[in-house]
């Protein structure tokens, strides 16, 4: 004989169970392949999107800067970077590059014309701008880490921190000297938040930006560092070094991508819908189809 009373209080367990089991989406699926769009560089790195998703990314040895369009195309932007590094294309369709050939910042229009913004006379003490992030108001903030370069005649190592700046009414404003080795730098523009990664001590910290421009309510975020990074429309947080890390807004980890080269170097969204990843790697160029989407 059949309970019918029990029935519903069974089908009930049966759907808190599945639910329970069930995990939200990742933002990559499970099953979504990691390709290798173009190949045959010396060093990739800084890629970032115009406002169509096209993407530009450096091959810092050999001074070069390439656009990868959204049908699939590749060419040279340009074939003198600055020996160029982080890129960033802010709100104004103005191409930000790290040329640390000799610590500046340069701005290219997307016709190619090109402006030294930082240190225009190259006397000036940095290490080497590295990365680079701008805020939707104008501000821009950079890292400046030592890498020894092997066509600097000298040694950049004499400032004696690896810092954050903001470049800010064509000045430079120290931030954070207390990082070990800054270098990647993310931020959302709508929150006010930065995020910098601290390679040499692998942290990643938080800052909240005041109405100045300048960090306050610094928080270590995540022990581990990065590379480049880059942030989704859902707040999650994406690292590089040894593939790509994946962490959610509260800092837990969610997910992690293997990456079929040496080093992942950077990332960020590009593409027609700005959800697809694409993540410079070594001596390649990768992309996959995502879950969510780019959060400028």
């Amino acid at each position: 004989m059949i309970d019918y009373i029990k029935i519903p209080l069974i089908i009930l367990i049966v759907f808190l169970i599945v639910a329970c089991n069930q995990q939200p989406n990742k933002p990559i699926p499970e099953d979504a392949e990691i390709l290798k769009v173009a190949n045959s560089f010396a060093f990739t790195e800084g890629p970032t999107p115009d406002k169509f998703g096209n993407i530009y990314f450096t091959d810092q040895p050999n001074n070069l800067i390439y656009k990868y369009d959204i049908n699939g195309n590749l060419s040279v932007f340009t074939d003198n970077s600055g020996r160029a590094n982080g890129l960033y294309i802010d709100d104004e369709q103005n191409l930000w590059a790290c040329a640390d050939g000799n610590n500046q910042l340069w701005k290219f229009s997307l016709d190619g014309e090109k402006e030294v913004m930082l240190n225009p006379s190259g006397e000036v003490n940095f290490n080497g701008p590295n990365d680079v992030w701008v805020h939707q108001n104008g501000n821009l903030y950079f890292t400046d880490p030592i890498y020894q370069r092997p066509y600097w005649e000298n040694k950049h190592d004499t400032v004696g921190h690896q810092s954050i700046y903001l470049f800010k009414n064509g000045s430079p404003l120290l931030l954070d000297s207390t990082l070990v080795q800054a270098n990647g730098v993310v931020g959302n523009s709508n929150e006010n938040l930065l995020f910098v990664a601290d390679i040499g001590a692998d942290k990643t910290y938080r800052y909240k930006i005041n109405e100045k421009g300048e960090l306050e309510e610094k928080m270590l975020f995540i022990e581990q560092g990065s590379d480049g990074m880059t942030l989704d429309s859902n707040g999650n947080l994406y690292l590089t070094g040894n593939g790509v890390d994946i962490y959610d807004k509260e800092g837990t980890f969610i997910q992690h991508l293997e990456i079929p080269e040496d080093w992942t170097a950077n990332i960020c969204f590009g593409g027609e819908n700005f959800d697809q990843l694409f993540i410079t790697a070594s001596k390649s160029l990768y992309k996959v189809k995502t879950n969510t989407e780019a959060v400028r």
